[in-house]
């Protein structure tokens, strides 16, 4: 945050505390044996609830406030703003209907989508996870669900947790064709995603045709964070929220991970200079000031690029 007012990019009035999810939010997502297990066990002192997710006496508390601060950030968009996005913590979307896990207690943008979906009657959504890993939480929630498009790029699963999200996982019964997965191999850079992602993003979004976006925003893909072997720069995080603001309109943020401060810090302001100025930062992209440099794109970036294609043609034409 310090960061990102020493930039000049927000003011108070740009910046809202969360509310604090009700048990009800909760309850709409995980089973009540999870929600009452965290509860009772944060109550106790805490300790780990799996064996990479710990828990103090304060958790349980601050996950609901990092709920409720994805759902003040939808009502916002819902409210007029072009964008506002949740910077709360715990992240979530490892989090399952009945369990935590991968640091995740609550999955705050599943909580998200269904407060919109049954309270303010939103029909069909839009959901891309760029965040490093997988959010197998999220696409195992969606996984049948025809309304809801959920789009993942992440590191290649055989190599980094949770050990999911291949191109084969597409979703099944009448969500079949809505978990498009994108694998990325260790070492791809921002000319990969950048390649790969204006590929798919624009045509997927236009044939389905949403009535709400959701971003999970994830920093650990950056070149500096200790947790993965992909190597995006910081001006990654403008162009993405360039490219997603120039798409939807009007967007939802909801932030997942990011191990190293100094580039969460960078790479936080990068994406809000985004968001604020997409209109101009998109005209300069399209101009050529920031093309992309198709010899800088791995060659298995195209070959999961061509795979993608051949699975999803059924689905959408990318």
């Amino acid at each position: 945050m310090e960061a990102i007012q020493e930039n000049g990019l927000l003011d108070s009035k740009d910046i809202h505390q969360p509310v604090s999810a009700g048990e009800e939010d909760l309850l709409r997502v995980h089973s009540k044996d999870h929600v009452e297990h965290v509860r009772r066990f944060c109550e106790m002192g805490g300790g780990n609830l799996d064996f990479d997710t710990t828990v103090s006496s304060e958790s349980y508390r601050i996950a609901k406030l990092s709920a409720g601060g994805a759902i003040k950030a939808a009502e916002l968009v819902l409210d007029g703003c072009e964008s506002a996005y949740s910077v709360g913590r715990p992240p979530g979307h490892h989090a399952t209907r009945n369990r935590a896990m991968g640091f995740c207690i609550f999955n705050n943008l599943a909580i998200t989508l269904e407060y919109l979906r049954q309270l303010r009657k939103i029909e069909r959504f839009f959901i891309f996870d760029f965040d490093v890993h997988y959010g197998n939480g999220t696409a195992d929630m969606f996984y049948e669900d025809p309304d809801v498009m959920y789009i993942s790029i992440h590191q290649e699963p055989r190599t980094l947790f949770p050990g999911k999200g291949n191109v084969e996982e597409i979703g099944s019964g009448e969500g079949e064709g809505r978990n498009l997965c994108i694998p990325m191999p260790p070492g791809s850079n921002s000319h990969d995603y950048r390649y790969i992602l204006e590929n798919i993003l624009g045509p997927v979004a236009q044939s389905f045709s949403p009535d709400f976006y959701l971003v999970d925003v994830g920093f650990d893909g950056h070149w500096d964070d200790p947790l993965s072997s992909i190597r995006l720069d910081d001006e990654f995080f403008t162009w993405i929220a360039v490219e997603m603001m120039d798409l939807a309109r009007s967007l939802t943020l909801i932030l997942e991970g990011g191990y190293d401060l100094d580039a969460l810090a960078r790479c936080n302001r990068n994406l809000i200079q985004g968001l604020e100025n997409y209109k101009t930062m998109k005209w300069e992209y399209e101009k050529g000031k920031e093309p992309i440099d198709n010899s800088m794109v791995n060659r298995e970036t195209k070959k999961i690029y061509e795979s993608l294609s051949d699975i999803f043609s059924p689905y959408f034409d990318i």
